[in-house]
């Protein structure tokens, strides 16, 4: 059973950077054929795609993120992480990790998903 889960502050002050931590078991972040993901789902919107991350640590972005957006991993921890710059109250949504196919690096497509964490930015 894959199991992901995400951590890190629930409430993040404009301008700073938000950081989160996606824990993972039952599977290895460096597993072939698979790629791990952030996605986000603001309120009353849906799911949008933030970054990738791949087996290899080959990382791919949203454009319309990617100027603040930094995915990163630690193997030894099986953990990849999220850094979120220059956040303002539109970046205030339900934060998701997750684990896709390869093959659908691009996107919100997913096998499986952590349970999400709601982060707020807000002075």
């Amino acid at each position: 059973q894959v199991r992901l889960q995400e951590s890190g502050p629930g409430l993040v002050k404009p301008s700073q950077t938000l950081s989160l931590t996606c824990t993972v078991s039952g599977d290895s972040i460096t597993t072939r054929s698979y790629v791990w993901k952030w996605m986000r789902q603001p309120p009353g919107k849906g799911l949008e795609w933030m970054g990738t991350i791949t087996d290899s640590g080959n990382t791919y972005y949203n454009p319309s993120l990617e100027s603040r957006t930094t995915v990163s991993r630690d193997t030894s921890k099986n953990q990849f992480t999220l850094q979120l710059r220059s956040v303002t109250p539109e970046d205030t949504a339900v934060y998701y990790c997750a684990r896709g196919r390869a093959a659908y690096w691009y996107g919100d497509s997913y096998t499986y998903r952590g349970q999400g964490t709601q982060v707020t930015v807000s002075s």
